[in-house]
């Protein structure tokens, strides 16, 4: 039998005359290095490995004891049915494990605090309009249309931004453990800190005030842009904090003026809340090694000059104030004549 190869695509044997082939003429796919039975290639040379497949997907192995000589010492496979000799080896699946929820919840915290940072901004326009109104009230009468729909601006962005900010309080939490875990494996250990202990001290009131940038500041890598990011927070935070309570305290007085400025404090707490989002998604995408849109940081390196410094550009003098270069004087010889200024004169060869 001449020598053939072999195509990976349809197992086709062709004959090899003359010149090897490198596509397969039937299927156009790829020939492997001819193969010649008369001289065969050792296993260690061989592109290729027989692979032996059952004759049917439903075709089961048993599994006898292993024989008192077997030097592997595993079952040997029978199968019911000649199997089929081919060059495909069984492609294995891999074994993808499924997220759980608090992970696709982590995965989308950023999402959240864009979604929590909008929707304060819109309840901040929103008390901004109705205080508009209030002032626009003190002399005219304002349109009822225009009036519900203020009304139903400032009630939908009070009741839906309180409720996305307590999600993305929780995602972020949830983020704050994976990015706790890859900080502390870069440093060769492991978190001291339980998970739920983390999901706690976001959540719970008033603890949450402290402990959010402790955890925070425990993973600080020594960058000064991260170091400021997480300061930022910290303080935007506990104003926000401060700017609810006192919102809440003097809504609870009953005069006119009392309720005007308590517009004008809910619109105030209402931008904090939207910056401290925005402050808590900067923190999370410096971590990640990106900026707040999400893209690649870009670090520049300065080069501190230590040499002297030469302009390239000599200054511009005016003509006037150019020195003019001295002409040639005659030198003066000892018998009081004046010497001539011998020009350079060829040398001759005779």
């Amino acid at each position: 039998m001449p020598a053939y190869q072999i195509c990976v695509r349809c197992e086709h044997r062709w004959p090899v005359t003359g010149q090897p082939r490198q596509w397969c003429p039937g299927c156009r796919g790829l020939l492997l290095s001819p193969v010649d039975p008369q001289r065969p290639v050792p296993p260690a040379r061989r592109n290729f490995r027989w692979v032996a497949v059952p004759s049917t997907g439903t075709a089961t192995s048993r599994s006898v004891p292993p024989a008192p000589g077997n030097s592997a010492g595993g079952p040997t496979p029978r199968y019911e049915e000649v199997p089929r000799w081919g060059l495909r080896d069984p492609r294995s699946i891999p074994d993808f494990d499924e997220p759980t929820r608090a992970e696709k919840l982590a995965e989308v915290a950023p999402t959240l605090l864009v979604a929590t940072a909008v929707l304060f901004a819109a309840a901040a326009l929103a008390e901004t309009v109705r205080y508009g109104l209030l002032l626009f009230n003190r002399t005219r009468l304002v349109d009822p249309v225009a009036l519900a729909l203020s009304d139903a601006a400032v009630g939908s962005t009070q009741v839906l931004a309180p409720l996305v900010a307590l999600v993305a309080v929780v995602a972020a939490a949830l983020r704050l453990i994976r990015v706790r875990a890859r900080m502390y494996a870069a440093r060769g250990t492991s978190d001291p800190r339980p998970p739920a202990l983390i999901v706690l001290g976001c959540a719970i009131p008033l603890v949450n005030l402290a402990l959010p940038g402790v955890f925070l500041t425990e993973i600080d890598d020594g960058s000064p842009r991260l170091r400021r990011a997480i300061r930022t927070w910290w303080v935007l935070w506990v104003v926000s904090a401060v700017l609810v309570v006192v919102t809440l305290l003097w809504r609870q007085r009953d005069t006119l003026q009392a309720r005007a400025d308590g517009v004008i404090l809910s619109a105030l707490a209402a931008a904090v809340a939207a910056v401290v989002a925005v402050a808590a998604l900067r923190v999370l995408r410096l971590f990640d090694g990106a900026d707040l849109r999400g893209r690649p940081l870009k670090y520049r390196q300065l080069t501190v000059a230590s040499g002297p410094v030469h302009s390239p550009i000599a200054p511009i003098e005016p003509a006037a104030q150019r020195s003019v270069p001295d002409e040639p004087v005659e030198a003066v010889g000892s018998s009081g004549g004046s010497a001539q200024r011998r020009e350079p004169t060829e040398a001759v060869v005779s």
